[in-house]
């Protein structure tokens, strides 16, 4: 059935709503959580979840009664970042920093007030990290998240963020909303964005923004330290490649740098 207003199909509306459901949840849900949650005829419902699943976009676990992400997101995702050759280009760059500092390296995109990651490669460290390709985290507790909220437009991440208290999970994130705006008209303005144990403790990032030939930013590439290796001169050198790495991957996408000295990490 189509809406005569809109124009849209009501059975592709809610078979996209399930899937960006199932997306916002890194947890799998089962069918009353997806059915209070949508509030869908549960005929229809089920329905929709059972061609989901037959197509691979969904998964079911029947012994935990729960749905998930399919492998076909996956490939629809890793699609999409081909289209953009971003990750083909970024990846060397990522390595040669990698291979320099011996730290993990991470290439991130937003969506909405979450940055995602899309490409990882990391240092022979021992270091237990929230991001693998593909996951989600809240972008006011991460170094590329902040980056990327700084680069949006100001009416747009106003209408992005809560009005209230932001999700808190480490004694460090930032969960005010004018104290986070702050932040991020100084990452804005200096060009470079710090995570100090804000999503982990014991963990600290260092990101910078990725532009494109219209000079929004499209991505952010983040270092990421333990804090008892994180010194001055390592954390310097992080940020150094970085920007470096940044510059190039940028001038590949069509963006013209404006000549000018970049600020220095005075704190992190």
């Amino acid at each position: 059935m189509t809406d005569p207003t809109t124009g849209a199909v009501k059975s592709a509306e809610r078979t996209l709503a399930i899937l960006e459901l199932l997306t916002r949840h890194e947890e799998p849900l089962t069918f009353t959580a997806i059915a209070q949650t949508l509030r869908y005829p549960r005929s229809s419902l089920h329905g929709l979840l059972r061609t989901l699943v037959e197509r691979g976009w969904a998964e079911f676990d029947a012994d935990q009664r729960c749905y998930s992400l399919g492998l076909r997101t996956l490939e629809a995702g890793n699609a999409y970042t081909r289209t953009l050759g971003l990750v083909e280009r970024a990846l060397p760059l990522m390595e040669r920093i990698r291979d320099t500092i011996d730290e993990t390296v991470q290439l991130a995109v937003l969506d909405g007030v979450h940055n995602v990651y899309v490409a990882k490669v990391d240092g022979r460290q021992t270091l237990t990290l929230a991001s693998e390709v593909g996951r989600r985290l809240p972008a006011h507790a991460t170094g590329v998240g902040k980056v990327l909220l700084a680069g949006l437009p100001r009416d747009d991440l106003e209408a992005r963020l809560p009005a209230g208290p932001l999700p808190s999970f480490t004694r460090h994130t930032v969960t005010d909303k004018a104290r986070l705006l702050g932040q991020l008209r100084t990452v804005a303005r200096r060009g470079f964005a710090v995570d100090n144990e804000e999503y982990t403790l014991g963990i600290r990032c260092v990101a910078v923004p990725v532009y494109d030939v219209s000079r929004r930013t499209v991505a952010a590439l983040s270092v990421s330290v333990p804090a008892i290796r994180c010194t001055p001169a390592h954390r310097e050198n992080a940020h150094r490649l970085l920007t470096e790495a940044a510059h190039r991957l940028s001038a590949e996408l069509g963006y013209e740098r404006r000549h000018r000295a970049g600020p220095t990490l005075e704190e992190w």
